[in-house]
C-alpha cells in the first residue's frame, strides 16, 4: 500500500503546514532532527531513522553525533538544550511505559529551562508527527530509503 499521507493530498498539506510551523518556531533545525531521529529509533521505524539521518545531515549534523543519538545520555557530544529535547522526545514517545504522568515534571522543567512555549510546542509537534509516521510506516511496512 502507498503511504496514506500521500494517498490523501489534504492530509499531506496539513502535515506540511505543521512541519513548516515547527521549523519557523525558533528551535534549531538540528534539534528538531535529533528529536525526530530519537523517536524513530525508539519505535524501530527504519524508514524514519533513514530519513532522520539524511535530514540531520542536511542541517549540518555530524556522523559522530548521529551514531551516538541512541546513547545520548552517555555520549559527550550533546548540549544541555539538546539533552532536554531528547529526554522530552523519549518521554513523549514512551508514554505507555510509564505509570503516573506521561512526561514527568523534571523532564518538563528541564525542557522549559531551554525553550519557550512556542519552541516547546514545535518540539512536541515534531515528536507527535514522528510518532504518527512511525506508526504509518510500521503498518504499511515502508522500507528504509524509499521516497514518496
Amino acid at each position: 500500500m502507498k503511504n496514506p499521507a500521500m494517498v490523501l493530498p489534504d492530509a499531506t498539506k496539513g502535515i506540511q503546514n505543521i512541519y513548516k510551523a515547527a521549523y519557523q518556531s525558533g528551535v534549531a533545525p538540528r534539534i528538531l532532527e535529533l528529536v525526530h531521529l530519537r523517536a524513530s529509533q525508539i519505535n524501530g521505524c527504519s524508514a524514519c531513522v533513514f530519513a532522520g539521518v539524511q535530514g540531520a545531515k542536511q542541517h549540518g549534523e555530524t556522523d559522530e553525533r548521529l551514531h551516538a543519538v541512541a546513547a545520548w545520555r552517555e555520549a559527550p557530544f550533546f548540549t544541555d538544550e539538546e539533552r532536554a529535547a531528547l529526554e522530552l522526545a523519549e518521554a513523549a514517545t514512551r508514554i505507555a511505559d510509564r505509570t503516573g504522568k506521561a512526561v514527568p515534571d523534571d523532564v518538563w522543567d528541564a525542557a522549559a529551562d531551554h525553550f519557550d512555549e512556542e519552541q516547546l510546542s514545535a518540539i512536541i509537534l515534531m515528536i507527535a508527527l514522528t510518532n504518527l509516521f512511525n506508526r504509518i510506516n510500521a503498518t504499511i511496512e515502508e522500507p528504509a530509503g524509499t521516497t514518496w
